[in-house]
């Protein structure tokens, strides 16, 4: 009798513990709104790609973003061969930019950014509970920290690159510390640990703004390689609108 109501008593705190799907929803709602800067984004992002028996390769890039039109820039200074490429994102269209041939070329979600194991959702701003339904799998331990551990499954028409992702949100701070994304066949192709978290304040938002300041990006079809993303000098003023252009990247390569 006795093991029988402890046995009870376990099933019902944990029952208690279980997040509903409204409260799940809520999670990223939450976890979106932390990171929305409500205006414009500038960093300057370090990336180290590391490749199964080739030397490490170092990349430097300036990211710009605009939350308004779900706008995004990227261009690259660093390495030699990769400076003056660029990325835009406008209309939910991705474009890749080679100032070598003075040529741009249409991209897909899963484009590897520069040839890292990065893809553009690592630098967009999080969309989790627009693009996505979500069940809570439960609470877990990853290390020391516990986390909600919550799957999801991309909406109808959502823009994603992979339809079926996992969360570990840690419960004190309401980060991501993990991410796994997967392929339509269930195949795991990504995983993604978050570190370091940083604040920077938006003057449109007039609050705080969390930004990933490290992510460890692991490759889970070609093992071994794998690529850090390091975000410096976080700046949430404004930009110029012609940033968001084509002729402004092929402008910064004459």
């Amino acid at each position: 009798m006795r093991t029988f109501v402890t046995l009870a008593l376990l099933l019902t705190s944990a029952a208690s513990s279980a997040l509903t799907p409204q409260e799940t929803h809520r999670l990223l709602v939450t976890l979106d709104e932390r990171q929305k800067s409500a205006g414009d984004f500038t960093s300057l992002v370090y990336m180290e790609r590391h490749e199964r028996d080739k030397n490490d390769v170092i990349f430097e890039a300036a990211i710009y973003r605009r939350e308004e039109g779900d706008k995004m820039v990227i261009y690259f200074t660093r390495p030699k061969e990769e400076a003056g490429k660029g990325y835009l994102r406008v209309d939910r269209n991705l474009f890749l930019y080679d100032p070598t041939i003075g040529k741009w070329e249409r991209r897909t979600q899963r484009e590897r950014i520069g040839g890292t194991d990065s893809r553009q959702h690592d630098f967009r701003e999080s969309r989790f509970a627009v693009d996505f339904e979500a069940r809570w799998l439960g609470e877990e331990k990853l290390g020391q920290f516990a986390v909600d551990h919550v799957e999801l499954h991309a909406r109808e028409g959502a823009d994603v690159a992979y339809p079926a992702v996992h969360l570990w949100i840690d419960r004190a701070t309401g980060n991501v510390l993990k991410q796994q994304e997967f392929a339509l066949s269930g195949r795991l192709m990504r995983t993604s640990y978050y570190p370091k978290w940083t604040k920077a304040y938006s003057p449109v938002k007039k609050a705080d703004v969390y930004v990933a300041a490290e992510i460890r990006i692991f490759d889970e079809v070609e093992k071994g390689n794998h690529t850090t993303v390091v975000m410096r000098k976080v700046d949430l003023n404004p930009v110029e609108d012609s940033i968001f252009t084509k002729a402004w990247l092929e402008g910064r390569s004459r």
